[in-house]
Formats: C-alpha cells, structure tokens, sequence
C-alpha cells in the first residue's frame, strides 16, 4: 500500500521559503509515487487562485509555479473552507481541480492508515 503525505502550508507570499518549502516537498513525493494532499490555510491560498504563484521569487529554488504544476497535476489540492470565505474566494476563482474543504475532511485525511503529516 503506498504511503499518503499531507502537508497543511500556513505560510503566503509573506514567507517565500516556507512556502517554496511545502510546494517542494510535495512536488517531489508525487515525483516519487506518493499519494500527495497539499492544504492551504491563510495567506497561502492565495497560492491557488491563477497568476498568484508567479508573484513569488525565491533564488536558488525551483519556480512556485513549477511546483505548483506538479501538486495539481499528480496530487490533490485544498483550499481551508474558512480561509477562503475570509477572502471571498469560491472554487470559480480556483486552478481547476482545487477543492475547498474544512478541517473535518483535513482530520480524516491525516487520521488515515499509512499517512505522514506535515505542517509548513
């Protein structure tokens, strides 16, 4: 049974290592065949509304949007339902594929057999 990675990023623009952190290590774990969930909460949920990744530069790392590419196409992920009515953002307003979700799924999916959890 492969192993599922969640990773919860609490940090936006604001923080571009921590941010560029959590995209990493979840572009790399679906590079390496691991089921992948990233969940944004605060500011980084930003990170999932089209052309806000491009706004981060951090030298010597690889591009947000490069990450981010891989997370949407080989993982899944979730926007924090509160953080985004905070902002007024709706699943419209999202790459495609991004859901928005609440802690009852975030607890189900890290509660899971076979399921290491990250925080960022």
């Amino acid at each position: 049974m492969p192993r599922t990675l969640v990773i919860k990023l609490t940090a936006g623009a604001e923080e571009p290592e921590r941010a560029n952190q959590a995209f990493t290590v979840a572009a790399t774990a679906v590079a390496s065949g691991a089921t992948v969930s990233l969940w944004l909460t605060g500011e980084a949920v930003w990170f999932a509304v089209p052309g806000r990744a491009e706004t981060v530069e951090l030298p010597h790392a690889a591009p947000l949007t490069d990450l981010l590419a891989a997370v949407l196409e080989g993982g899944q992920l979730t926007v924090c339902t509160q953080c985004a009515k905070r902002r007024s953002l709706t699943e419209a307003d999202l790459h495609p594929g991004t859901r928005i979700a609440g802690a009852p799924a975030f607890t189900e999916e890290i509660l899971t057999d076979n399921t290491q959890a990250i925080v960022y």
